[in-house]
């Protein structure tokens, strides 16, 4: 167990308490825990807190090393690498003896899983699940999850608890599936201790991951300019981004119903409860956006006192307005929006709130005495559930920008609070399963990716970090003719990231879905397809990473050939000799389904005379039917490619 360590002195029969103990005793940060997996063959880095200014002693197994806590009271020391073994004790202790410990501490491997609702799956929501968690016991096999947390600047440490446990039934339960299956694949034959540390949130966007650093060079200058200025004045904030939201509006339709000169039409809210229970046909299974309106009248004293705005829950996110100046924008929690001196006056006010949703329910509802202005003197005035009015934005079919320190869709936010307080904890390598929130970008999605990875190699001090990408899995309604997808874009960016990377892998996920359900219960094929990537990538094994990828696409003569690579044995169809899937396109989406074979590592593909094909698609949608696989199960990914030409043997 985990315990401090107090400088004490014995007098007689009475325990004093040493100076020591009037002083802060040096502590361990969270991370380096019992239980723990520290990474081996590298200098360990520790870190915590104590008294500014105290020598330190830091411990691992008799080797030390001393250090001093700085002005802020913060430490670090570099502990000499070690090959994988333990149990150790961790220790860090002050010149009184007075500090703090972990026990059962192993080296070896440690693996970092992060993404969005994929990576975050637990263990008992997969298939056979109640029996892979009763029979999971492996104690050199350690987990640990960080809690959801979220911040517009990076913490130094973790603001919720955080433990490591060894794998069994308790701990495996809860654990992300697709991290915890890789792991234990992996330990049946490298039996080196293995840590995996599991950040993950649905529905978080890739932006929300990376450093403010990444992101500027990404392009998003202007949104991070707004967001180092929520800190300091957040009023002057929410109004810059509600001008910029205002200006988006702008270009998807004409009115502007924040305004309170907005005559309607408006229509009176049948309940305060999520639109999709109100009986209203058009709205009964309906994701967008719908416009909330409450006009209120205060005394001059109200208006005077009247300090913030209560809403409590919009589902999912909203942009809010009071008198036609944005006062708040956020994609989570209870809205708490701190209103600008002289903005509410004597008479009427209006209220207006833009709630946008994606997913199951959405609206402004729960409980009513959350919904209010807060006086300076803490009473409140209700905002009156009888008076509020409503209009579908029906017209507008795209998604609005997201305020950038919204938690799940902001920038930096997530990464702030969950990967920076990691600091430069080593690690073996990463995974990552994101990419269904970003399907809107797909083509952008590429830099971003390889932002990330350049990203958090900074962060971990290991330009040659190992990422092993999940590559978004099949979902919706198979195609009946080609045409454009974001999911298929985003995949290619997929691709394309980890084949212009020397220290990424991918997993392809393709055939791993479920078309009625965007979070596929089979994660222990995926495991495994990621440990594959890891043996060749990480651990040096010279089988082929994943399934068949595509080298060349040439046209010579009437066919256009397709050879591959990474191919265990020779390709292969699965039930019919042609292969599915494969498109002929001329430019753009204009393209035709064409039938194909193969034959070892080749695939051929008919041509008709005198046609100008520019590109190959194969798998290219959000849920295509894909037939094409190699001898050891694996199947060739989505891809598109541009065709080449080769004069046919004999043509000269």
């Amino acid at each position: 167990m985990r315990r401090a360590l107090q400088g004490l002195a014995i007098v007689g029969t009475m325990v004093l308490t040493s100076p020591a103990e009037a002083r802060e005793a040096p502590r361990l940060a969270a991370i380096f825990a019992d239980h723990a997996v520290l990474q081996r063959d590298r200098p360990i880095s520790v870190w915590g807190t104590g008294a500014a200014g105290a020598r330190l002693t830091v411990d691992l197994g008799g080797q030390t090393v001393r250090t001093t806590a700085g002005a802020d009271g913060r430490w670090r020391a570099l502990l000499p690498a070690r090959g994988a073994g333990g149990p150790f004790t961790l220790k860090v202790v002050d010149a009184d003896g007075a500090g703090d410990e972990a026990g059962d501490v192993l080296v070896g491997d440690v693996w970092l899983c992060s993404g969005q609702s994929n990576m975050e799956l637990q263990v008992s929501r997969t298939l056979n699940g109640p029996s892979v968690i009763g029979s999971a016991n492996d104690p050199a096999l350690r987990l640990l999850t960080v809690a959801k947390d979220f911040d517009p600047a990076p913490q130094a440490e973790f603001r919720n608890p955080v433990s490591w446990a060894p794998a069994g039934p308790e701990a495996v339960g809860n654990f992300s599936a697709t991290c915890y299956y890789f792991g234990h694949d992996l330990r049946r034959d490298h039996e080196v201790p293995m840590g995996l540390i599991n950040a993950s949130w649905g529905g978080s966007n890739i932006e929300t991951w990376m450093s403010g650093e990444a992101l500027e060079r990404a392009g998003e200058g202007r949104r991070l300019s707004i967001l180092s200025r929520l800190a300091s004045d957040p009023v002057a904030a929410q109004a810059d981004w509600g001008g910029q939201w205002q200006a988006w509006w702008g270009g998807q339709a004409s009115d502007t119903p924040w305004s309170p000169a907005d005559a309607g039409p408006w229509t009176a809210v049948p309940a305060m409860a999520p639109w999709e229970r109100w009986g209203v046909p058009e709205l009964a299974v309906y994701n967008g956006m719908v416009w909330f309106r409450l006009d209120i009248d205060l005394t001059a004293a109200q208006a005077g006192e009247a300090r913030t705005l209560s809403l409590g829950n919009v589902d999912e996110a909203d942009q809010t307005w009071i008198n036609g100046v944005a006062v708040g924008a956020s994609g989570s929690g209870d809205r708490l929006y701190q209103l600008p001196r002289g903005l509410l006056k004597a008479g009427s006010n209006t209220i207006v709130v833009n709630a946008y949703d994606t997913w199951e329910v959405g609206g402004l509802y729960g409980p009513a005495e959350k919904r209010a202005l807060i006086l300076a003197n803490g009473e409140s005035v209700p905002l009156d559930p009888a008076g509020w009015r409503y209009r579908a934005a029906t017209n507008v079919g795209i998604a609005p920008p997201r305020a950038p320190w919204s938690s799940t869709s902001g920038l930096t936010t997530i990464g702030n609070a969950m990967i920076a307080p990691l600091h430069d904890y080593g690690l073996k390598g990463a995974l990552w399963y994101q990419g269904e929130s970003n399907t809107g970008e797909g083509l952008r999605y590429r830099d971003l990716l390889a932002g990330l990875m350049a990203d958090w190699r900074a962060r971990f001090g290991a330009e040659d970090l190992p990422f092993l990408i999940v590559q978004l899995a099949n979902f919706g309604q198979p195609p009946t003719a080609p045409g454009p997808s974001g999911w298929a874009e985003l995949r290619e960016s997929q691709r394309r990231a980890v084949a212009a990377d020397d220290h990424a892998g991918l997993a392809v996920a393709i055939d791993l879905g479920d078309r009625w359900d965007i979070h596929p219960a089979q994660k222990q094929e995926l495991g495994r397809r990621l440990a594959r990537a890891a043996r060749h990538v990480v651990y040096g094994d010279p089988a082929p990473p994943s399934g068949p990828t595509p080298t060349s696409v040439e046209r010579i003569g009437d066919e256009i050939v397709i050879a591959f690579a990474d191919v265990t044995g020779e390709l292969r169809t699965l039930s019919g000799a042609q292969i599915v899937g494969l498109e002929l396109c001329v430019t753009g989406d204009d393209c035709r389904y064409a039938a194909a074979t193969a034959s070892g590592r080749t695939v051929r593909i008919p041509a008709q005379a005198g046609e100008q094909i520019g590109e190959v698609r194969f798998c290219w949608a959000d849920s295509p039917v894909c037939n094409l696989y190699d001898a050891a199960g694996l199947p060739a990914g989505p891809f598109r490619e541009r065709v080449g030409f080769r004069s046919p043997p004999g043509s000269d």
